[in-house]
């Protein structure tokens, strides 16, 4: 059973590793035109018809989430280039931190966070479980938003599922067809890092191990 927490205009947790110095550039662009804009809107605004608390109140709400996106994509960059030179003190900087990434994550028996990102013009979105040997556990019929949801860990029958290794996929169907089939990323606890023969590694909960660059998103 998932649990919805965020919704379709959720944008706090959107950087990628595989990007990590350009989209912060490009997001730091948007955000100081985004202020320009809000700011040239609000000094010529008609003094009789002012912007409505609301409409100010949704502007501030975007204002907000942009530079939360830009904040959290200039930490996720930082992390990776100074990840790049192997040491493990500089993947300590990692450790205690949860990542989102779409490797198979541990399941303790406390909710897993998903990130939702169903294909375009989907009419009906399906959340798929699979446990570390490939069996599909759990299956369920979900809102057509983006966003991050609460993946509780019950399954068919609504008991909890066993610890473990788990990871999902997000079947997008359209008029009873399946359009797209992803992984879904979901977030991991970073409990500590390792020196290996493929360079430094970050050991998630449950003692899975994966590679800076198979991170998408990082947060406290």
């Amino acid at each position: 059973m998932v649990t919805s927490i965020a919704g379709a205009t959720t944008t706090n947790t959107t950087a990628r590793a595989n990007a990590a110095a350009s989209p912060s550039a490009t997001n730091k662009d948007d955000f100081e035109t985004f202020l320009r804009m809000l700011t040239t809107q609000l000094q010529n605004q008609d003094p009789l018809k002012p912007m409505e608390s609301t409409e100010f109140a949704v502007q501030l709400a975007t204002f907000s989430g942009v530079e939360q996106q830009v904040q959290t994509n200039d930490l996720l960059a930082q992390m990776l280039a100074t990840s790049s030179g192997g040491t493990l003190g500089q993947l300590s900087d990692w450790i205690g931190r949860e990542v989102r990434t779409t490797v198979p994550v541990w399941f303790s028996g406390d909710p897993i966070t998903l990130q939702i990102e169903p294909k375009k013009g989907a009419d009906a979105v399906n959340l798929v479980a699979l446990d570390e040997a490939g069996k599909e556990v759990y299956r369920e019929s979900i809102g057509t938003g983006s966003g991050e949801v609460d993946w509780r860990g019950s399954g068919a029958d609504d008991k909890p599922l066993a610890k473990g290794l788990y990871h999902f996929r997000l079947e997008s169907l359209k008029d009873g067809k399946v359009i797209s089939t992803q992984d879904v990323p979901a977030y991991s606890r970073v409990t500590g890092a390792e020196l290996t023969d493929k360079g430094g590694m970050l050991v998630l909960a449950g003692n899975n191990k994966i590679a800076p660059s198979e991170v998408s998103a990082v947060r406290q």
